[in-house]
């Protein structure tokens, strides 16, 4: 099987969707299937199952992803590790970030860069679903995440900024005109959930389970990425609270963003690993706490 091969099935064994996988690595969804029909054909068993609205790993799939996601990364570390030695680069600090505000980061990535020429420095998104995984993978090192995580085998360094919160609904939604919002509309309304669920101190920092009052908010809809999260708010089928950040980064013509006027601020933090003990994680401890935590307005 090749490399690229492999880089397809578990691309599509992570979206469920031929769309979103062709989007993602840049390929027709015509090459997608193709390749998944190849190793079909090589294996002598279905790797999905297909309908006209779902996608789903079979158990045979499920065996090949489990054999095949750790010689992957690994693979790919392998070849970013020869990239980086022909750089003169020693070792790299991979950060998963869950917010999309990068941008808002970059004195923090500057200074890092500039105080350890001899490091590298690798961002990436951070998907929410399966939030930790990554970090307990080794595929990252530091994680920016909501807090509090309140995980056994992770470590939680210092806040690295802080933002208002606001709700997110259709330009048509009957709130849509309101200048501001109460964390009490979330009992009228409800709010979105994920497909799979995370720790529930986790969940209820972010949306809670229940409003000030003591009313339930209910989860309407499901979502497993941030596209079907806007899919469902744009479309009047849920409203969702989410960082301000989102009106500098995700404008859409069919969302609004009201503010919160008694809504606690969202707090992101670093998470690591509690068992490393790595320098370059000190290092970037270090900035973060020379520069302090700013509140993104």
């Amino acid at each position: 099987m090749e490399l690229r091969d492999i880089e397809i099935f578990l691309t599509l064994a992570e979206e469920l969707h031929f769309g979103r996988t062709a989007a993602r690595l840049h390929v027709s969804q015509a090459r997608i299937s193709q390749s998944i029909k190849q190793q079909e054909r090589r294996i002598g068993g279905a790797l999905f199952e297909r309908s006209s609205r779902t996608v789903r790993l079979t158990p045979v799939g499920e065996q090949l992803r489990g054999d095949l996601l750790p010689i992957y990364h690994g693979l790919k570390q392998s070849v970013q590790r020869a990239r980086d030695a022909a750089r003169g680069v020693t070792d790299v600090l991979r950060i998963g970030m869950i917010p999309s505000n990068t941008y808002d980061l970059r004195p923090f990535w500057d200074t890092f860069r500039k105080r350890h020429p001899q490091w590298g420095l690798r961002v990436r998104h951070n998907q929410f679903m399966d939030p930790f995984g990554p970090l307990r993978r080794g595929q990252i090192d530091l994680l920016v995440s909501w807090l509090p995580v309140e995980e056994r085998d992770l470590t939680v360094g210092p806040m690295i900024f802080c933002e208002p919160r606001v709700l997110a609904v259709a330009s048509d939604h009957v709130l849509a005109e309101s200048d501001t919002v109460s964390w009490e509309v979330l009992g009228d309304f409800g709010s979105l959930g994920a497909v799979e669920p995370a720790p529930d101190y986790w969940e209820d920092a972010f949306t809670p389970f229940y409003t000030p009052s003591g009313r339930p908010v209910e989860r309407q809809r499901t979502i497993a990425t941030l596209d079907d999260l806007y899919t469902l708010i744009s479309t009047g089928e849920g409203v969702n609270s989410l960082g301000r950040h989102v009106i500098r980064y995700h404008p859409r013509p069919d969302v609004v963003y009201l503010p919160y006027h008694d809504a606690p601020l969202l707090r992101w933090g670093l998470v690591w690993r509690s068992e490393s003990d790595s320098p370059l994680i000190r290092a970037f401890l270090e900035v973060v706490r020379y520069l302090g935590t700013p509140e993104l307005s």
